[in-house]
C-alpha cells in the first residue's frame, strides 16, 4: 500500500495547521518503513545503538499514548512495550517483535489521539496531568508531538538509507 502524505494548507486556522502537520509527520514515518521486510525493520544500523525503524514505530505508539491518553485526558493507560525493568523496551524488544502488531498498535494510538484532540474544546484545553507541576495545553502537546516526530523522522531517514539507500523527505 502506498502512503499518501499531504502537506497542510498554507492558509488554515491554527488547529487545522497543527493537526495537519502532525498527520504529515505520522505519514512520513510510515513512508520510511514502507516496503521493508520484518528483518529490515528490525535492523539496527548504528551499533551499539538499539535504534531501528520498528523500534521507532513502537516508540511513537508509546509517545502517542503517553501524551494524549495519559497526559491530556488523565486516562490510566499503562505503557505498551516499556516497563520499570525495561524502560527502553520499545527499542530493545524488536528482535522477535511482530511488525504487523507494532503498526496496528501505533495506528490505534494515533486514532485515539485524533479522537481525543477532536473532542477537546479548544487548543487552550488544559491537560489533566501536569509535567513537573506545570500545566500544559493541547496546543503545547500538538507542537511537542510535531517536534518529536520531526526528530525521529530524521533518524528514520538515516536508518532507511542504511538499509537500502532510499532517501527523501
Amino acid at each position: 500500500m502506498t502512503v499518501v502524505r499531504q502537506e497542510p494548507s498554507l492558509i488554515a486556522d491554527e488547529r487545522t495547521m497543527l493537526e495537519g502537520w502532525l498527520d504529515y509527520h505520522r505519514a512520513t514515518l510510515t513512508m520510511k518503513c514502507e516496503g521493508l521486510s520484518a528483518e529490515q525493520l528490525r535492523l539496527r544500523a548504528v551499533p551499539p545503538s538499539t535504534l531501528s525503524l520498528l523500534g521507532l514505530v513502537r516508540h511513537m505508539a508509546e509517545v502517542e499514548r503517553s501524551w494524549f491518553r495519559r497526559r491530556l485526558t488523565g486516562e490510566d493507560a499503562p505503557p505498551i512495550y516499556c516497563s520499570e525493568s525495561d524502560p527502553d523496551g520499545d527499542f530493545d524488544g524488536v528482535d522477535t517483535a511482530d511488525p504487523a502488531e507494532a503498526f496496528a498498535t501505533w495506528h490505534a494510538e494515533c486514532d485515539a489521539a485524533r479522537a481525543l484532540t477532536a473532542a477537546a474544546s479548544s487548543l487552550d484545553a488544559r491537560a489533566a496531568r501536569e509535567v513537573d507541576g506545570r500545566p500544559m495545553s493541547l496546543r503545547w502537546i500538538l507542537a511537542h508531538m510535531i517536534e518529536e516526530y520531526a526528530r525521529h523522522n530524521g533518524h528514520a531517514d538515516l536508518l532507511r538509507q542504511c538499509i537500502d539507500g532510499a532517501v527523501g523527505d
